[in-house]
């Protein structure tokens, strides 16, 4: 089934994957979904990933984080900022700061897929794509 907004879709399978309390969701694959999943790796919201290129499209195996003795997932909240419709645009020193730096934002660059963290620190600005924290 083709989605109007992958991300929100990418966004949405892992939030009702952790409300479930699933350890592991599998998501349709994309190069920008890639990226996305080895940026929550990086950031230590997650905890593994694996890509799956067999077939047409392929997957992506996603391995939640929970906090220790508890069922809480270590994602609080997620969100998407641009969306199709509305395309959120930012410069550098516009870039949105997610709970004064404790979240992320993901920004699209024309340097690639970065937090805003990293756009920041290569002054480069682009589509704020969505927070996480």
């Amino acid at each position: 089934m083709a989605t109007t907004d992958p991300i929100a879709d990418f966004l949405t399978r892992i939030r009702n994957a952790m409300m479930a309390g699933h350890h592991i969701v599998e998501i349709p694959s994309s190069n920008l979904k890639k990226r996305i999943t080895e940026i929550l790796y990086d950031q230590g919201y997650i905890l593994k990933y694996k890509f799956d290129d067999e077939g047409v499209q392929g997957n992506i195996k996603i391995a939640l984080k929970y906090k220790k003795n508890s069922k809480d997932p270590v994602i609080r909240k997620m969100g998407r900022i641009s969306k199709p419709g509305l395309r959120k645009f930012s410069k550098c020193d516009d870039l949105p700061r997610i709970i004064n730096g404790l979240g992320i934002a993901i920004v699209s660059t024309s340097k690639g897929v970065m937090t805003d963290k990293e756009a920041r620190k290569n002054n480069v600005g682009g589509e704020v794509l969505c927070y996480v924290y």
